[in-house]
């Protein structure tokens, strides 16, 4: 599990495919300071699990299930991704709980910059809009955000100058990808009251 806090923003060393899958090996000289083989580590909000680890640099095994629902397919050499270890349990939840496991993509629409801040519009896949909430969290490339506004199929977040400056969010650009994560506690409600409905109807 993760919290949405990025540690450090890592850089893609090679993306090596291998028929339905791909290698990664991204440089993290921070998250890879404790890493061992079979650890967790967040890559622009994907959990992956570290296969080697050394010298400041991590590999880890991305199967189709994921290069299907992310964005870590379109990464190049030199692209810069935002990398978070798992919690521990006796660490601040200082964002949401964020599982690393990305539900869909969305992309960049738009930027407004204000004096200290940017409000940024995403897209939002009609699968995933029943989720997001205004005020409620979203994980965007692992970053742990709150909704600002939403229709649709969009929704904006204001971005403070922590997160323009230490994710790749201060970065992206209108029509570029990024990995979306709703709220797990929205889609167990959802089953939870499909369920109760059901079986009051039964």
């Amino acid at each position: 599990m993760f919290t949405g806090i990025v540690e450090e923003l890592g850089e893609v060393v090679a993306l090596e495919p291998r028929g339905d899958s791909a290698r990664l090996t991204v440089r993290g000289p921070v998250v890879t300071a404790d890493a061992r083989h079979g650890d967790s580590i967040a890559v622009n909000g994907v959990c992956l699990t570290v296969a080697d680890a050394e010298e400041g640099s991590f590999t880890a095994d991305v199967m189709k299930e994921t290069l299907d629902r992310s964005s870590l397919g379109a990464l190049r050499p030199g692209s810069r991704v935002n990398l978070e270890r798992a919690v521990r349990a006796d660490q601040r939840l200082g964002g949401h709980i964020v599982q690393g496991h990305v539900d869909g993509t969305g992309e960049v629409l738009s930027r407004e910059p204000g004096e200290h801040w940017e409000v940024v519009r995403l897209s939002l896949p009609a699968n995933l809009a029943r989720y997001v909430v205004e005020k409620g969290s979203i994980a965007v490339d692992g970053v742990s955000l709150t909704v600002a506004g939403v229709t649709d199929d969009s929704f904006s977040v204001s971005l403070i100058p922590t997160t323009l400056e230490l994710t790749t969010l201060g970065r992206k650009q209108p029509g570029e990808p990024v990995n979306l994560e709703v709220d797990v506690i929205a889609k167990y409600v959802e089953k939870l009251t499909a369920a109760t409905a059901k079986g009051a109807g039964a």
